[in-house]
């Protein structure tokens, strides 16, 4: 995990606690099981909707996109503010508008996976003797 991916820990503390996980070639962002973020190529996207998006659009900060069997995708998600980084009442602010946008979007929340306890094994069954 990168560095930039581990700072957000710190950088989202006053929301609450965070947690990460890998996905796609980067990294989603959740607050209480719904990703409010995504990271690719040490750049933070937050999630947006029709409430959120003329706060990104005022300051023209690009949605994410990439490419889909020769096609541009766009998906709900916008570049963060710079601000965020320095500020922790803006990182708080978009942090919140964020993960409001996720609950909104009616995706129901995830629970974290806990990286370091394993699945439990079934006892395997005795064979069968005739």
């Amino acid at each position: 995990m990168s560095s930039f991916v581990q700072s957000l820990h710190e950088v989202f503390e006053a929301l609450g606690r965070i947690h990460t996980k890998r996905m796609f070639g980067g990294h989603g962002v959740y607050h209480e099981g719904r990703m409010f973020g995504l990271v690719f190529q040490e750049t933070l996207y937050l999630k947006s909707d029709a409430q959120t998006v003329g706060f990104f659009d005022a300051l023209g900060l690009p949605a994410f996109t990439y490419q889909r069997e020769g096609k541009t995708a766009t998906l709900s998600y916008r570049q963060a503010p710079a601000e965020l980084f320095e500020d922790r009442g803006e990182a708080t602010l978009w942090g919140r508008r964020a993960w409001e946008a996720a609950v909104r979007s009616g995706t129901p929340p995830r629970a974290p996976k806990a990286s370091t306890a394993k699945s439990p094994r079934r006892a395997s069954r005795p064979l069968k003797k005739d």
